[in-house]
């Protein structure tokens, strides 16, 4: 939005955060549908610069959106027959696999223990490293029964939802245009204008916003990637891809992110305890870079949102809707934002209130004289 426009007013925030509320409660029942479309919108701003260009050089609207789209279906399918045959084969390994980097953590914590238990008298009396030997073998015994299935499953379920994303696409690119001008024809006249403006205004920010997200993930890939590589791990590439795209979570990714390294790394270096202080350090640094300097000049652009306010929300949106409603919180907070804050805008305007006034004044007048007329 401009800088010109006044901050939304308490009535409608408030409106505001119990929309964004409610739409969080819906989305745990349509979350097959709000994930696809929300990686859609993200897709649509990222590719909508091309088809303009594609349109200006004088390719018809429908052959660039069902060029650019289907070239991410192949994309994505090429992604999924590639990857099938190399993971499928591997899914009765991935137990061991999975027993193997946890065993490697484990070795990693036992000797952090250990070595606190050495220093620390109260830890050692705790039976810190006993507990833990404990917790361990109760998950890895009950790992597979309780948990493989299901993630299996999900994955599963969840590759039909993956394949809209293409399909919105088209459609947001083919008609994204006309859409906007459907809802245009049900705005007065009198508030047409304004409409127009703050529409195009919002069209903007959220751009801003979605394309935002996709710069973070893919310099959070970049730099993890590389300080993997620095700091000598193996696989680099595909650990960095993997815990790049977890660290989008808020809060919970970036933990989890660290997690996942850490096990390898007390897996492929288990003498090594420098490698894994290596690891937190540059999970640390990452962090200070996406929160102070990469989120205000590539997301912050777009929405103004207070620091408590964003933080306040990741939890309401955790509470009502779990891991999903982490991730889903800002996008459709901000989404909600814009649109209450322009609905305000238009509403409040007294100059175009009292035109809307008038035109219906002369519509009555207008009526009436027909009907003397007859």
């Amino acid at each position: 939005m401009s800088k010109s426009h006044s901050n939304p007013g308490p009535v409608t925030w408030a409106g505001i955060i119990a929309a964004t509320c409610l739409m969080l409660f819906l989305s745990q029942k349509i979350l097959w549908l709000v994930v696809p479309f929300l990686l859609a919108l993200v897709l649509y701003y990222v590719l909508e610069p091309m088809a303009k260009r594609m349109v200006l050089a004088g390719i018809s609207r429908n052959l660039a959106a069902s060029g650019l789209s289907g070239a991410f279906l192949l994309f994505l399918i090429a992604v999924l027959l590639i990857l099938y045959p190399i993971i499928l084969p591997q899914v009765d390994q991935w137990q061991d696999t999975l027993s193997h980097y946890l065993n490697g953590g484990l070795s990693l914590l036992d000797s952090v223990v250990h070595g606190l238990e050495h220093q620390f008298g109260f830890m050692r009396n705790a039976h810190l490293s006993e507990n833990i030997h404990n917790s361990f073998d109760a998950l890895q015994a009950h790992f597979a029964e309780r948990y493989m299935g299901t993630v299996v499953l999900t994955v599963i379920e969840w590759l039909p939802s993956l394949l809209l994303i293409p399909i919105i696409t088209f459609f947001l690119l083919k008609e994204g245009g006309s859409f906007r001008q459907f809802l245009a024809q049900a705005v007065p006249n009198a508030y047409f204008e304004k409409t127009l403006f703050l529409s195009h205004a919002v069209n903007h920010a959220a751009r801003l916003y979605f394309v935002g997200l996709f710069k973070l993930a893919l310099l959070d890939i970049l730099m993890v990637t590389v300080g993997l590589l620095i700091l000598g791990i193996h696989s680099a590439l595909m650990l960095g891809v993997m815990v790049g795209l977890i660290s989008q979570i808020p809060y919970v990714g970036p933990l989890a992110g660290c997690m996942v390294s850490l096990l390898v790394v007390g897996t492929d270096f288990p003498d090594t305890l420098s490698m894994a202080y290596g690891v937190i350090i540059l999970f640390v640094c990452i962090r200070l870079l996406d929160d102070f300097v990469f989120i205000p000049a590539i997301v912050g652009k777009s929405l103004r949102l207070h620091p408590l306010l964003s933080i306040l929300m990741l939890f309401v949106g955790g509470t009502i809707a779990g891991i999903s409603g982490l991730m889903l919180a800002l996008p459709m907070l901000g989404i909600f934002m814009l649109l209450g804050e322009t609905l305000e805008i238009i509403f409040t305007d007294q100059r175009l209130r009292a035109r809307h006034a008038f035109a219906l004044k002369l519509r009555k007048q207008s009526a009436a004289s027909d009907l003397k007329a007859i």
